[in-house]
C-alpha cells in the first residue's frame, strides 16, 4: 500500500455497534431531508397516562372489575442512543486500507437512508418516528439524501487496518407495542423491537481492527 492511496470498496465487514468518540471523525449537516410527522401535546399525554397502567397478560383481564381508560394501540420507547451511526449500505460509501498507512476515501454513489424498523411484529415506522421528536425533542427525520463527495484523508495506525464508512449520525430506540386489555384496567404488551432512526447529520465513522 502507498501511503497516498485511495482505500478500496469494502463490501463486508461490520463494525462494532457501540460507536466511540474517536470513530466520529466528520460530522456535517445534510440539507435533503424528509422531515416526517410529529404528535400533539395531546396525543402525548394520553399515551403517557394509558403507558403508567399495569402491564397485564390474558388472565389480567379475568373478573368483574372495570376502568373507563379509553381503548387504544400505542407504543412506548426506551434506550435511547444517540450519535449511533446509521451506514449507507449501498456501493461507493464503505472501504478498508492497510495495514498502516494513510486512506483516502469519498462518496462516489449518492442515494438515501431511511429509518430502520425489526421486531416480533410490524411495526408503524411514522408514529415511532413522530412519538421520538415530540416525547424526546429528538431531530430524527424519516429520511436522508446523501450526495457524492464527503472526501476525507485518515492516517491509519501502524500494524492495523482502517475501515470507513459513510452515514447518518442518528438515533436508536427500543420499541414495544401495547393496547389497553379488555377491562380498560392494564396493558397489553403486543410485540417489541428496536428502530434505527437518521437525522439530518452525517459523515464518516472509522474504526480500526488487526486484520
Amino acid at each position: 500500500m502507498t501511503a497516498t492511496s485511495y482505500a478500496v470498496e469494502e463490501p463486508v465487514g461490520t463494525p462494532p455497534e457501540e460507536v466511540t468518540p474517536d470513530q466520529i471523525v466528520t460530522q456535517e449537516t445534510s440539507s435533503t431531508a424528509v422531515e416526517g410527522p410529529v404528535m400533539s401535546a395531546q396525543e402525548m399525554a394520553a399515551e403517557r397516562e394509558l403507558n403508567a397502567l399495569p402491564e397485564v397478560t390474558g388472565e389480567g383481564d379475568v373478573g368483574t372489575q372495570r376502568c373507563d381508560n379509553p381503548y387504544k394501540k400505542w407504543y412506548a420507547l426506551s434506550g435511547r442512543k444517540k450519535n449511533y451511526h446509521i451506514p449507507s449500505w449501498w456501493n461507493g460509501t464503505s472501504y478498508k486500507d492497510g495495514p498502516g498507512g494513510t486512506m483516502t476515501v469519498e462518496v462516489t454513489k449518492s442515494g438515501k437512508i431511511s429509518l430502520e424498523l425489526s421486531g416480533t411484529i410490524s411495526a408503524e415506522a411514522g408514529v415511532l418516528l413522530a412519538k421520538a421528536k415530540t416525547e424526546f425533542g429528538a431531530k430524527v427525520v424519516g429520511e436522508l439524501g446523501i450526495g457524492t463527495g464527503h472526501k476525507y484523508t485518515q492516517r491509519i495506525k501502524s500494524g492495523y487496518y482502517g475501515h470507513m464508512r459513510y452515514g447518518s449520525w442518528g438515533e436508536k430506540y427500543n420499541w414495544v407495542k401495547y393496547e389497553t386489555s379488555a377491562n380498560r384496567c392494564g396493558k397489553k404488551k403486543l410485540g417489541s423491537g428496536s428502530v434505527k432512526m437518521p437525522t439530518k447529520e452525517e459523515g464518516w465513522r472509522y474504526w480500526e481492527t488487526r486484520t
